[in-house]
This record gives structure tokens, sequence and C-alpha cells, in this order.
């Protein structure tokens, strides 16, 4: 019966889930269901309680079924044998069943508990039984958490848009929102309230400015937010301007000199402004307060104050007017200048500044008239005088000035005077010779005088004060011509003149012809006459025309008014002739010649060679004398000694044909010379000579660079005492002696070829043997050179002797001899060469 009872229960239960009746159904007679709806909210998180019943059925079955879906699905149920849960009821909180009940508990409901909960009830099972079905519809609420509140924009600029927004993370709906402002001051009042969580702020203005905070509230609880600071940024506005102590004029503000002004400068703006304050567009502070300690009339002006927002880069500007009431400064100023082209004269005073004005008057004395007075209640006052009415070269004139704010009156005064001295002219040429200057000055006196310029060919320059320059292009002055230069002062009637004659340079020489030796160093004079106008550099001209500057052969020495050229080494050829030298002004050029005549030293006397011998057997030393032909006429300077050689070698002399040959080949001998610098010496000995070679000495008389002619020359003589034969003698029995001794080894050789073949072979076995010597024409001879620069010079064809010439630079002095490379003596005239005839008698043993 309770299986059918359940199959009838479940079977309507599916057709019963959108019946909400609110009305419970006994099953009667006729076995139908009592069906019974509740309503239970529950909180998230909180404990709910689902009822089944007022008594405690037989059995009982919970089950769930999802919003959105149909399925039903067990959740408890007790058969009559204990009470059993299912793993469903873990998702849908901390489920309990109450005892002696059929109602359950859920602890911690969580949100996913949100639905239907169905209790199917089973009473008086075994007698008549009842079937109850309980709809009990759970709904879980959510608290609201705590709100956060958002701008779009917390600093808007004032008179934009925004929008402020109250979020919320959770919270059962529905949310009612309140909206609430608070100001500096601490006063809180809604500012808007409803159900959007969202609001929008349009025209924002400065009144916007404070605390916000949104309030969220539903059936469950009520959240506040935290309060965020709206900061509305505007301004600056026009600045206000207070002035202390307070004294308005028609022209602004004023005050009184030395007295302390405070200006506030005020402006609302958010951020606060910042301030600049201006005196005359010139920035003297950066605070809203500017105070000005003992004012001075240097500060009267227009203030201006500047505000400005640094955030929004505005600035608003508002300028004042200040005025420094004051007297004047010092004393008036008097002065004096010409007037109508200086014949009258114009006095001037003056006392600038000062609140009022000040009154001005003169008094001075004008001809015969006595004092006189003339008042002017300006700050400036003039008057004119004319020449004709002062009467004292030095008169003087004085202003009195008045002020309402001085007690005394105060005075100045001024004087009239013709410069001391007279016009001063003067003419100079600019660095570039460019243009020439004319300068006229007439300095002193009062006022200043007028100076002008008046030359020839309308060449002039009008006035000017104090001083004139005319100004004239370098070589357009007239010469000759005066320029005038023209100077008036209003006390006086006549004018003052100064005049400048411009003329070209002259130049002067202390000898127009110089005559000097060759070789000496001679100095040429070009001096400048006195003269007004400047000149450019004086220059020089050789004898070639050529500009001269310093060099070896040329010095200058120079000055502005004079140079001096000297000529170095003279030479007949090279440094004669015509000398220029020249310069010029702004006006002209001139020049001058110098005549230079360069002469050669007079012809030296002639020398002769007296004697020309060798001083010992070895031929190495000759001693040499001269005498000269005129002893009076000492004008010469040294002698010239030089040699040759004229032998060719030993063995024989060359012929005069052979000496012309040689000539032919390698040109004309060569003198080597030998400088004597002692004009008074007669005697001198030569050294270093090679003794196999035959000389001949000349002597030469030197007057500085003239040089006189040769004397003949001579070969050395031979000493008296000649042991040449007993050398010779000797010298041929030697040789005879040596060749016996070599025929006879050599017919031993022949006679024992047998016993020394390789040496009879060596000796005798070329049959055809060209290594015979012709004694008579040796070509083996070689001349040595010596220390005194001997030269070799070889033969052209065929065997002959070798010549021997010295150098060019042969060092022949007085030294006593060193050891040389010697020669074989050569032989003496009439050697001829000796046939010896050896005869060897050989007979055997």
């Amino acid at each position: 019966m309770v299986a059918q009872l359940l199959g009838l229960a479940f079977l309507f239960l599916p057709t019963s889930l959108s019946s909400f009746t609110p009305y419970a159904v006994k099953i009667n007679h006729n076995w139908e269901v009592v069906y019974q709806d509740t309503n239970v909210y529950g909180v998230v998180g909180k404990a709910v309680l689902l009822e089944c019943g007022a008594t405690l059925p037989d059995m009982y079955i919970w089950s769930f079924t999802k919003p959105g879906t149909e399925a039903i699905k067990a959740v408890v149920y007790d058969l009559g044998k204990g009470t059993r849960i299912q793993k469903l009821a873990q998702s849908l909180g901390q489920l309990t069943v109450i005892s002696n009940s059929a109602a359950v508990t859920i602890e911690k409901l969580p949100l996913a508990a949100h639905g239907l909960f169905t209790c199917q009830a089973f009473y008086n099972i075994e007698q008549e039984p009842r079937v109850y079905y309980y709809y009990v519809h759970l709904t879980v609420r959510v608290p609201v958490s705590k709100p956060y509140l958002l701008m779009s924009d917390a600093s808007p600029v004032e008179g934009s848009t925004m929008w402020m927004r109250c979020n919320l993370d959770n919270g059962t709906g529905p949310i009612q929102y309140l909206w609430q402002h608070e100001t500096r001051n601490g006063n809180v009042s809604t500012f808007a309230e409803g159900n959007s969580s969202t609001i929008n702020v349009t025209d924002v203005n400065r009144n916007h400015t404070g605390w916000y905070r949104c309030v969220a509230s539903n059936s469950v609880n009520r959240q506040s937010s935290n309060r965020l600071w709206l900061d509305t940024i505007f301004g600056p506005d026009v600045p206000q301007i207070e002035v202390t102590p307070y004294s308005v004029t028609e022209r602004g503000y004023s005050a009184l000199e030395r007295e302390t002004v405070s200006l506030l400068c005020q402006a609302q703006s958010n951020p606060a402004s910042q301030y600049v304050w201006f005196h005359n567009n010139t920035h003297v502070s950066s605070s809203p307060q500017y105070i000005i300690t003992k004012i001075l009339r240097m500060h009267t002006g227009n203030y201006a104050c500047l505000a400005q927002n640094s955030y929004l880069n505005t600035r608003s500007k508002k300028t004042i007017s200040l005025t420094v009431y004051y007297p004047p400064d010092g004393s008036p100023s008097c002065s004096m200048e010409s007037a109508l082209n200086h014949t009258s004269l114009r006095l001037l005073c003056s006392w600038p500044g000062g609140l009022p004005s000040p009154s001005l008057h003169w008094t001075g004395r004008v001809g015969q008239a006595g004092t006189w007075q003339q008042t002017n209640p300006l700050n400036n006052t003039a008057i004119l005088l004319s020449t004709e009415g002062l009467t004292s070269n030095n008169s003087l004139f004085t202003c009195m000035g008045s002020h309402t704010a001085l007690k005394q009156s105060r005075t100045c005064s001024t004087r009239a005077y013709v410069p001391p001295a007279e016009p001063v002219c003067f003419a100079y040429v600019t660095n570039n010779k460019q243009y020439l200057m004319l300068s006229c000055s007439w300095d002193g006196g009062a006022p200043k005088a007028l100076v002008w310029w008046e030359g020839p060919g309308g060449q002039g320059k009008s006035g000017e004060e104090t001083s004139n320059i005319l100004i004239l292009h370098y070589g357009t002055a007239r010469s000759g011509k005066p320029y005038i230069c023209h100077a008036k002062h209003p006390l006086l009637v006549q004018t003052r003149t100064c005049r400048l004659t411009l003329e070209a340079p002259v130049l002067l020489t202390q000898r127009r012809v110089v005559s000097v030796y060759e070789g000496s160093d001679v100095q040429l004079t070009c001096n400048l006459r006195a003269n007004y106008l400047p000149v450019s550099d004086i220059t020089w001209f050789n004898n070639q025309g050529v500009d001269v500057q310093g060099t070896s052969k040329y010095t200058l020495l120079r000055t502005s008014v004079w140079a001096n050229l000297t000529v170095r080494d003279t030479h007949e050829v090279q440094d004669s002739g015509e000398y220029r030298c020249t310069t010029s002004n702004a006006v002209g050029g001139t020049e001058i010649n110098v005549t230079l005549v360069v002469k050669k030293h007079p012809m030296p006397p002639n020398a002769t060679l007296v004697s020309v011998m060798y001083n010992s057997r070895l031929r190495n030393e000759v001693e040499l004398e001269w005498q000269v032909d005129s002893e009076e006429e000492r004008g010469w300077t040294g002698f010239i000694l030089e040699h040759r050689w004229v032998s060719e070698g030993p063995g024989r002399r060359s012929s005069t044909n052979d000496s012309k040959e040689m000539e032919e080949k390698i040109g004309p001998p060569v003198w080597y010379r030998s400088i004597i610098e002692d004009p008074e010496g007669r005697s001198h000995t030569v050294a270093r000579l090679t003794p196999t070679a035959t000389y001949l000495f000349r002597i030469i008389p030197v007057n500085h660079r003239t040089i006189g002619h040769p004397s003949a020359a001579k070969t050395p003589a031979e000493p008296r005492s000649n042991m040449y034969p007993a050398v010779i003698g000797a010298a041929i029995g030697g040789m005879l002696f040596a060749a016996i001794l070599t025929m006879l080894l050599l017919v031993f050789i022949i006679r024992n070829r047998n016993n020394n073949p390789r040496l009879h072979d060596m000796l005798f076995g070329l049959q055809h043997s060209q290594s015979r010597e012709n004694i008579n024409f040796p070509e083996d001879e070689v001349v040595g050179a010596s220390e005194g620069g001997i030269e070799e010079i070889g033969g052209s064809s065929g065997p002959g002797p070798t010549m021997a010439l010295p150098r060019a630079a042969s060092p022949l002095t007085t030294s006593p001899p060193s050891a040389t490379t010697s020669q074989a003596p050569p032989h003496g005239d009439g050697d001829e060469p000796v046939n010896v005839t050896i005869t060897v008698k050989a007979t055997g043993s």
C-alpha cells in the first residue's frame, strides 16, 4: 500500500511544480493528495529553517528543484528506519534534521540553495493514510557588500561634465542608492538618491567641491562607501588689489615719498593662484603682498598683479596706477648753446621731476640794460641773446628754481667765454693710405665753437662743433694751395682761421757720386727734408732697378725720415751703376739718384824668383827666394806661389812631342796655388814633395783682388854636393852580383832536371812563354800619390810612361816633411838603360 501511495505521489509531482495554491488539500475518502505552499527567505551565510508539517509524519522525503529546471532530486528522507542524507545536500549547505519532526535547518546558507524544496509527508499509513505535499520556496538573499565610489574625473574643470558610480561586488536587489555631499566645513547633505548606481553631473562648478560617499541598501542590509574628494578646478578670477594707505586721485592711487606702501592681491582659484607683481612691465615680486618700504619717486608707475592657475595654465591680470609725490631732485641744471648759425646765444634751464613742476627764471646782465629777469612756469625755460648785445667775453647767467615742497629756492649758473687759444690744423694719412685727413679743432670755450673747412677746387666741409675733419682721397690733394679752416663763436663777431699748404716730399743725400775700391762695403744715404705731410716708406732700388730688400748683399736701415742702404763686398761689374731712392705722400712722389763707382785696386809690382833649390838629397823640400821690382810702391797684400809637375816618372823624361800629345788629351797643365799672406816675406819653403818628380815654381804678387803678372817659372836645382854617381855605381854592382847568382842557379837546375823534374818543368816547361819583360820599357812602374794631392793620369795606347799630375788643392806648406809613399827616383838627364851580358861557363864535376 505504501508503494502504491508513493507511486501515486511521484506520479503527480511533476504536474504540481507550477502550482502555487495558497491552501492545503487533504486526501479525502476519494484518495486525493493535500498540497501546501510556503515562501521562506534566507540570507547567505546564515541559517534557515524549512518546516514539513506541524507533526512528525510516518515517512517523509525532502527533494530540491533548481530554478529553471524540472528535475526533482532527493536531499534527505526517512522511511521509518532512520534519516538518510543524500550527497546533494552537501552543495546546499550544512543540512540538519530537527529531531521529533520532519523540519530541516541549513547552516551557512549558500547561494546554491536558492530554489524549490519539496517535502512529501505520509501520515497514518497503517490505518487511513494521508499524504501532504509541502512546497517550500527558498529565496536566498545576498547582503550588499561595501560599495566603492568611482568618478570619471576627480579634478574636473569648472563648467565641464563628469559622472560618479557606486559599485557593488554583491547584493540582492532591489538596491537603493543614496549620494551624500560633505563640504569643507563638515556640513553633510543628500546630493542624490535612486535605484541607479550612476549619476551624471553637468556644468560642474566650484560649489561641487567636497567629500562624496554613496550608501547602498537592500532588504538585507545597508552599507556606505569611503569618502572620495571631488576637487573642482577653476579660476583665477579677476584679482582684487588693496592699497594701504588708501589714497585715490584722478590718475589712480597716490602716496608720499618715503612712506611704506602695501599692495595686496587676491584672486579666487583652485588650485590657489600664484601671484606675480610687475612695475612698469618689470617683475618685482612673486607673492600676494608687495610691500615697498620708504617708497621713492622711482616707484611711480603702473603696478600689475598677475594671478596664475598653474594646473589650468590660465591667468588673470589687474593693473593700477600709483603716483608718488616728491619734490625735484637736486638743483636746476643750466646750459647754453649756439643759435642762429652761431650768431646768438641760447640759455637753457631745466629742473626735471617733482610734483608739481617747479617754477624757473633767469637773471643776468646784457649790454647797458643792466640786470634783467625772465620767468617761465614750465620746468624748462630758454632765452635767446644776440651776439651784439653781449658786451663781456666772460658773462655769468643764473637760473633760480622754486618748488612748493621746498622751503628754499635753488639756483644754477652758466658762463659764456671764448676759447683761450687759436684754432689748430694738422693733416695725417690713414694706415691703408686710402685717405688724407685734414683735422681742425678749436677746443675750449662755452658754448662750443663752429668749425668748417674751405679748400681749393671746392674741397671743403660744412661746420661742426669744436673739431672738423676734411677727408680727401689719397693723391687728390692740391699741392701748394692752402686749405683754410674757419672757426666761429657766438661771443665774437669775426671768425678765426688757420690754414694748411700741402707739398710733395723732397729727398736729400750726402753724396750724389760715391767711389770705392772693389771688395769693400759702402753706405748710400737718403734723407727726407722737413715736410708737413707724412710720407710712405723710403724705398731703394739697386743698379738693376730692383726693389732692395734686406739680404746678405744689401743691408737696409730706415726710419720714418731717412733710409741708408749698405752694399756689401762690392764688385766692379756687378755693383757699379745708378741707385735710386724714392718716396711719396698724399700730394705726390719724388726720387733721387746716387751713382756708385766700384774701382779695382792698382796693379802690384812684378816679382822675380832668384833662387829655387832642394835643401837636401832627399828632394822632398825646396827653398824659394824672390825679389820685388819696386820696393817703394807698397800696395800689394801678399803673394801666390804656384807649382806644377814637368816629368812623367822614372825611366825617362817626357819629350816635347809627348807633352803636347798629353796636353791635347787632358788639357793644359794645371798650376796649383798656395797663398802667402805676408807682403813683407821674400822666402818660402815647400815641403812634402815627391822625390821622383820634377817641378816648376813661379811667384805672383797680389793687391787685394788685383793679381799681378806671374814670374818666370823655375825648376829646383840640386844641392851643391852631388852623390848620385856613387849611388848609381853601387846599384849597378849589386845588380851584377845578383845576376851572376841567378845564372848559376839556373844552370844547376838545368843540369839536374832529372832529379827535380817538377822544378825544371815549372821554369822551362813553356816553350812559348811571354813572360819576358823588356827592361827598356817597363810597364809595371807605378807612381804613388803623396799627401800633397798628386793624382795619376795614364797613357793612351801602347806601353809608355805614366804621368803624375798634382791635384788642384795641393797642400804645399812650410811644415816639416811627413812620411809619404815614395817612388823610385827618376833617372837623371842623359841616363840610359845599361845592357849587361853575363857569360856563365859550367863545368862538369
